[in-house]
Protein backbone atom coordinates (compact mmCIF):
# COMPACT_ATOMS: atom_id res chain seq x y z
CA UNK A 1 0.00 0.00 0.00
CA UNK A 2 2.88 2.43 0.65
CA UNK A 3 4.42 1.65 -2.53
CA UNK A 4 0.96 3.34 -4.31
CA UNK A 5 -0.51 6.82 -4.67
CA UNK A 6 -3.77 5.61 -3.87
CA UNK A 7 -5.30 2.50 -2.38
CA UNK A 8 -9.34 1.78 -1.70
CA UNK A 9 -10.27 -1.52 -0.37
CA UNK A 10 -14.30 -1.96 -0.70
CA UNK A 11 -15.05 1.75 0.37
CA UNK A 12 -18.84 1.95 0.68
CA UNK A 13 -20.85 4.99 1.40
CA UNK A 14 -24.68 5.01 2.15
CA UNK A 15 -27.21 7.83 2.38
CA UNK A 16 -30.57 7.00 4.84
CA UNK A 17 -30.40 3.39 3.76
CA UNK A 18 -29.72 3.94 -0.31
CA UNK A 19 -25.58 3.19 -1.45
CA UNK A 20 -23.96 5.52 -3.35
CA UNK A 21 -21.35 3.45 -3.31
CA UNK A 22 -20.82 -0.06 -3.00
CA UNK A 23 -17.20 -1.21 -2.37
CA UNK A 24 -15.41 -0.01 -4.45
CA UNK A 25 -11.24 -1.13 -4.88
CA UNK A 26 -8.77 0.60 -6.84
CA UNK A 27 -5.11 0.79 -6.57
CA UNK A 28 -3.32 3.99 -8.24
CA UNK A 29 0.15 3.82 -9.47
CA UNK A 30 2.19 7.05 -8.13
CA UNK A 31 2.37 9.63 -11.41
CA UNK A 32 -0.52 7.87 -12.91
CA UNK A 33 -3.81 9.27 -14.39
CA UNK A 34 -6.44 7.60 -13.29
CA UNK A 35 -9.57 7.77 -14.89
CA UNK A 36 -13.12 6.93 -13.25
CA UNK A 37 -15.53 7.32 -16.43
CA UNK A 38 -19.26 7.19 -15.43
CA UNK A 39 -22.88 8.78 -15.89
CA UNK A 40 -24.12 11.34 -13.42
CA UNK A 41 -25.37 9.86 -10.30
CA UNK A 42 -22.72 6.72 -10.95
CA UNK A 43 -21.06 7.39 -7.09
CA UNK A 44 -17.49 9.48 -8.70
CA UNK A 45 -18.25 12.17 -6.78
CA UNK A 46 -19.20 10.44 -3.39
CA UNK A 47 -15.78 8.45 -4.17
CA UNK A 48 -14.03 11.54 -4.50
CA UNK A 49 -15.10 13.07 -1.31
CA UNK A 50 -14.36 9.85 0.98
CA UNK A 51 -10.69 9.82 -0.54
CA UNK A 52 -9.93 13.10 0.25
CA UNK A 53 -11.32 13.28 3.36
CA UNK A 54 -14.51 15.37 3.27
CA UNK A 55 -17.04 12.45 4.29
CA UNK A 56 -16.07 9.56 5.91
CA UNK A 57 -16.84 6.07 4.53
CA UNK A 58 -19.57 3.57 5.56
CA UNK A 59 -17.61 1.05 5.35
CA UNK A 60 -13.87 -0.25 3.72
CA UNK A 61 -10.58 1.59 3.61
CA UNK A 62 -8.70 4.09 2.10
CA UNK A 63 -4.85 5.33 1.77
CA UNK A 64 -3.20 7.92 0.72
CA UNK A 65 0.37 7.22 0.05
CA UNK A 66 -0.04 4.49 2.82
CA UNK A 67 -1.49 7.32 5.34
CA UNK A 68 -5.61 6.13 6.44
CA UNK A 69 -7.83 8.48 4.90
CA UNK A 70 -9.70 8.08 8.52
CA UNK A 71 -6.59 6.80 11.11
CA UNK A 72 -4.79 9.73 9.42
CA UNK A 73 -6.88 11.87 8.31
CA UNK A 74 -4.68 15.00 8.75
CA UNK A 75 -1.36 13.57 7.05
CA UNK A 76 -3.04 12.36 4.29
CA UNK A 77 -5.11 15.83 3.54
CA UNK A 78 -1.50 16.95 3.56
CA UNK A 79 -0.72 14.45 0.45
CA UNK A 80 -3.96 15.52 -1.82
CA UNK A 81 -5.56 18.52 -3.03
CA UNK A 82 -8.92 18.64 -4.74
CA UNK A 83 -10.18 20.33 -7.64
CA UNK A 84 -14.39 20.06 -7.03
CA UNK A 85 -17.13 20.25 -9.57
CA UNK A 86 -18.63 22.76 -8.01
CA UNK A 87 -16.20 26.61 -8.19
CA UNK A 88 -14.48 27.07 -4.79
CA UNK A 89 -13.44 31.04 -5.93
CA UNK A 90 -14.12 34.17 -4.45
CA UNK A 91 -15.04 36.59 -7.52
CA UNK A 92 -14.23 39.82 -6.13
CA UNK A 93 -10.94 38.98 -5.69
CA UNK A 94 -8.45 38.56 -8.88
CA UNK A 95 -7.49 35.43 -9.51
CA UNK A 96 -3.96 36.13 -7.64
CA UNK A 97 -5.39 37.27 -4.91
CA UNK A 98 -7.71 34.09 -4.93
CA UNK A 99 -4.54 32.10 -5.21
CA UNK A 100 -2.83 33.72 -2.52
CA UNK A 101 -5.71 33.26 0.09
CA UNK A 102 -5.77 29.45 -0.71
CA UNK A 103 -2.28 29.42 -0.15
CA UNK A 104 -2.29 30.68 3.16
CA UNK A 105 -5.45 28.40 3.78
CA UNK A 106 -3.58 25.02 3.31
CA UNK A 107 -0.54 26.44 5.21
CA UNK A 108 1.58 27.54 2.48
CA UNK A 109 4.95 29.17 4.22
CA UNK A 110 4.73 32.61 3.71
CA UNK A 111 8.68 32.60 1.89
CA UNK A 112 7.19 29.91 -0.82
CA UNK A 113 3.81 31.76 -1.19
CA UNK A 114 5.08 33.69 -4.39
CA UNK A 115 6.66 30.63 -6.54
CA UNK A 116 3.73 28.87 -5.03
CA UNK A 117 0.78 30.93 -6.94
CA UNK A 118 2.99 31.91 -9.98
CA UNK A 119 3.35 28.45 -10.67
CA UNK A 120 -0.01 27.33 -10.09
CA UNK A 121 -1.16 30.81 -12.25
CA UNK A 122 1.36 29.04 -15.15
CA UNK A 123 0.49 26.06 -15.45
CA UNK A 124 -3.07 26.80 -15.64
CA UNK A 125 -1.69 29.60 -18.14
CA UNK A 126 -3.62 32.29 -16.66
CA UNK A 127 -0.57 34.57 -15.87
CA UNK A 128 -1.52 36.97 -18.15
CA UNK A 129 -5.15 37.71 -15.92
CA UNK A 130 -4.03 37.32 -12.38
CA UNK A 131 -4.49 40.75 -11.81
CA UNK A 132 -8.14 40.59 -12.97
CA UNK A 133 -11.26 40.37 -10.79
CA UNK A 134 -12.65 36.60 -11.49
CA UNK A 135 -16.35 37.47 -11.91
CA UNK A 136 -14.43 38.93 -15.41
CA UNK A 137 -13.37 35.58 -16.28
CA UNK A 138 -15.15 33.22 -18.73
CA UNK A 139 -16.63 29.56 -17.00
CA UNK A 140 -13.70 27.93 -18.48
CA UNK A 141 -11.12 30.59 -16.75
CA UNK A 142 -12.70 29.93 -13.88
CA UNK A 143 -12.75 26.34 -14.03
CA UNK A 144 -8.84 26.60 -14.96
CA UNK A 145 -8.70 28.73 -11.31
CA UNK A 146 -10.27 26.25 -9.50
CA UNK A 147 -7.53 24.00 -10.53
CA UNK A 148 -4.72 26.25 -9.78
CA UNK A 149 -6.27 26.66 -5.94
CA UNK A 150 -5.83 23.24 -5.98
CA UNK A 151 -2.17 23.34 -7.33
CA UNK A 152 -0.55 25.70 -4.37
CA UNK A 153 -0.50 23.09 -1.76
CA UNK A 154 2.24 21.24 -4.02
CA UNK A 155 0.08 18.34 -3.72
CA UNK A 156 1.03 14.57 -4.76
CA UNK A 157 -2.13 13.10 -5.15
CA UNK A 158 -4.58 15.78 -7.36
CA UNK A 159 -8.28 14.84 -7.31
CA UNK A 160 -10.15 16.18 -10.50
CA UNK A 161 -14.00 16.05 -10.48
CA UNK A 162 -15.37 16.73 -14.16
CA UNK A 163 -13.14 19.16 -14.33
CA UNK A 164 -14.11 20.10 -18.15
CA UNK A 165 -17.88 20.42 -17.85
CA UNK A 166 -19.41 23.54 -19.33
CA UNK A 167 -15.50 24.81 -20.33
CA UNK A 168 -15.03 25.99 -23.59
CA UNK A 169 -12.96 24.17 -26.40
CA UNK A 170 -9.49 26.44 -25.68
CA UNK A 171 -9.84 26.08 -22.11
CA UNK A 172 -10.63 21.97 -21.99
CA UNK A 173 -7.15 22.22 -24.36
CA UNK A 174 -5.61 24.75 -21.39
CA UNK A 175 -6.79 21.56 -18.72
CA UNK A 176 -5.65 18.99 -20.88
CA UNK A 177 -2.23 20.68 -21.03
CA UNK A 178 -2.22 21.49 -17.44
CA UNK A 179 -2.93 17.73 -16.13
CA UNK A 180 -0.37 16.30 -18.62
CA UNK A 181 1.95 18.81 -16.83
CA UNK A 182 1.34 17.61 -13.67
CA UNK A 183 1.85 13.86 -14.69
CA UNK A 184 5.39 14.64 -16.29
CA UNK A 185 6.37 16.25 -12.51
CA UNK A 186 5.34 13.00 -10.57
CA UNK A 187 1.92 14.23 -9.21
CA UNK A 188 -0.68 11.49 -10.05
CA UNK A 189 -3.77 12.78 -10.99
CA UNK A 190 -7.61 11.04 -10.02
CA UNK A 191 -9.79 11.79 -12.71
CA UNK A 192 -13.63 11.54 -12.94
CA UNK A 193 -15.39 12.22 -16.27
CA UNK A 194 -18.63 11.41 -18.17
CA UNK A 195 -16.93 12.25 -21.32
CA UNK A 196 -15.94 9.13 -23.27
CA UNK A 197 -13.28 10.30 -25.78
CA UNK A 198 -11.58 12.48 -22.76
CA UNK A 199 -11.18 9.48 -20.92
CA UNK A 200 -9.96 7.58 -23.92
CA UNK A 201 -7.33 10.63 -24.71
CA UNK A 202 -6.21 11.65 -21.15
CA UNK A 203 -6.21 8.39 -19.14
CA UNK A 204 -3.52 5.69 -18.57
CA UNK A 205 -6.09 3.72 -17.04
CA UNK A 206 -9.44 3.65 -16.56
CA UNK A 207 -12.08 1.98 -14.16
CA UNK A 208 -15.69 2.20 -15.69
CA UNK A 209 -17.99 3.16 -12.68
CA UNK A 210 -22.10 2.13 -12.67
CA UNK A 211 -24.70 2.76 -10.10
CA UNK A 212 -21.83 2.85 -7.10
CA UNK A 213 -19.60 -0.32 -8.53
CA UNK A 214 -16.95 -0.55 -10.34
CA UNK A 215 -17.84 -2.74 -13.86
CA UNK A 216 -14.39 -2.92 -15.37
CA UNK A 217 -10.65 -1.34 -14.85
CA UNK A 218 -8.02 -0.93 -17.10
CA UNK A 219 -5.72 0.19 -20.13
CA UNK A 220 -8.32 1.32 -22.90
CA UNK A 221 -6.70 -1.98 -24.75
CA UNK A 222 -7.45 -3.93 -21.64
CA UNK A 223 -10.94 -2.93 -22.05
CA UNK A 224 -11.86 -3.16 -25.56
CA UNK A 225 -10.41 -6.79 -24.97
CA UNK A 226 -13.35 -7.54 -22.99
CA UNK A 227 -15.89 -7.56 -25.67
CA UNK A 228 -17.24 -10.56 -26.95
CA UNK A 229 -17.40 -8.99 -30.31
CA UNK A 230 -15.13 -6.91 -32.75
CA UNK A 231 -17.62 -4.61 -34.40
CA UNK A 232 -20.84 -3.21 -33.98
CA UNK A 233 -23.54 -2.35 -36.74
CA UNK A 234 -26.04 0.46 -35.87
CA UNK A 235 -29.04 0.57 -37.94
CA UNK A 236 -31.65 3.57 -37.74
CA UNK A 237 -35.24 2.52 -38.34
CA UNK A 238 -37.87 4.39 -39.67
CA UNK A 239 -40.87 5.80 -37.20
CA UNK A 240 -42.76 4.01 -35.81
CA UNK A 241 -40.12 3.29 -32.99
CA UNK A 242 -42.12 -0.40 -33.06
CA UNK A 243 -39.74 -3.39 -30.77
CA UNK A 244 -37.69 -5.65 -33.63
CA UNK A 245 -38.23 -9.27 -32.35
CA UNK A 246 -36.06 -12.00 -33.81
CA UNK A 247 -33.00 -10.77 -34.46
CA UNK A 248 -30.70 -12.58 -32.32
CA UNK A 249 -31.63 -16.04 -34.07
CA UNK A 250 -29.75 -14.37 -37.30
CA UNK A 251 -26.74 -16.49 -37.81
CA UNK A 252 -23.42 -13.72 -37.18
CA UNK A 253 -25.55 -11.87 -34.39
CA UNK A 254 -23.95 -12.19 -30.99
CA UNK A 255 -25.72 -9.40 -29.50
CA UNK A 256 -29.14 -6.91 -29.90
CA UNK A 257 -29.96 -3.79 -28.24
CA UNK A 258 -32.55 -1.47 -29.06
CA UNK A 259 -33.30 2.47 -28.06
CA UNK A 260 -35.97 3.58 -29.64
CA UNK A 261 -35.61 3.96 -33.97
CA UNK A 262 -31.33 3.00 -33.45
CA UNK A 263 -30.35 -0.60 -33.61
CA UNK A 264 -27.26 -2.18 -32.44
CA UNK A 265 -26.39 -5.52 -33.61
CA UNK A 266 -23.18 -5.92 -31.91
CA UNK A 267 -20.89 -9.00 -34.17
CA UNK A 268 -17.26 -10.30 -35.71
CA UNK A 269 -18.63 -10.72 -39.09
CA UNK A 270 -19.98 -7.37 -40.14
CA UNK A 271 -19.44 -8.08 -44.07
CA UNK A 272 -21.08 -11.07 -43.94
CA UNK A 273 -24.34 -10.10 -41.68
CA UNK A 274 -25.08 -6.70 -43.26
CA UNK A 275 -26.78 -9.11 -46.77
CA UNK A 276 -29.08 -10.80 -44.15
CA UNK A 277 -29.85 -8.23 -42.15
CA UNK A 278 -31.57 -6.40 -45.70
CA UNK A 279 -33.43 -9.54 -46.26
CA UNK A 280 -35.16 -10.42 -42.41
CA UNK A 281 -38.79 -9.54 -42.48
CA UNK A 282 -38.78 -7.68 -39.09
CA UNK A 283 -36.56 -5.25 -40.77
CA UNK A 284 -37.91 -5.29 -44.37
CA UNK A 285 -38.50 -1.21 -45.49
CA UNK A 286 -37.76 0.01 -42.26
CA UNK A 287 -33.56 0.78 -42.54
CA UNK A 288 -32.57 4.33 -43.15
CA UNK A 289 -29.16 4.70 -42.05
CA UNK A 290 -25.62 1.75 -41.68
CA UNK A 291 -23.29 2.40 -39.76
CA UNK A 292 -20.34 -0.02 -39.20
CA UNK A 293 -17.89 0.42 -36.52
CA UNK A 294 -14.87 -1.42 -34.67
CA UNK A 295 -15.89 -1.64 -31.05
CA UNK A 296 -14.93 1.27 -29.16
CA UNK A 297 -14.96 2.25 -25.45
CA UNK A 298 -18.71 3.76 -25.64
CA UNK A 299 -19.61 0.16 -26.99
CA UNK A 300 -17.56 -1.05 -23.76
CA UNK A 301 -19.91 0.78 -21.87
CA UNK A 302 -22.96 0.03 -23.14
CA UNK A 303 -22.12 -4.13 -23.01
CA UNK A 304 -21.37 -3.62 -19.22
CA UNK A 305 -24.01 -1.65 -17.91
CA UNK A 306 -26.59 -1.88 -20.85
CA UNK A 307 -27.07 1.84 -21.00
CA UNK A 308 -25.59 4.79 -23.28
CA UNK A 309 -23.39 7.43 -21.38
CA UNK A 310 -24.68 10.07 -23.87
CA UNK A 311 -28.40 9.42 -22.66
CA UNK A 312 -27.58 9.70 -19.20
Amino acid sequence: MVSAALVTKNLRRSYDGREAVRGVSLEVNEGEIFGILGPNGAGKTTTLSMISTRIWPTGGDAWVFGKHVVKDVHAARRLLNVAPQEEALYPTLTGQENLEFFARLYGVPKAERGRRVADALEGVELTSRKDDIVQSYSGGMRRRLNLGCALVSAPRLVLLDEPTVGVDPQSRVHIFEAVRKLRTQGVTILYTTHYLAEAEDLCDRIAIMDEGNIVALGTVPELLGLSKTSEVIELRLRPPAERVEGLQAVEGVQRVEQSGPLLRLYTSRAEELLPRLWSEPALEGRIVQVRVSPVSLETIFIELTGKDLRDE
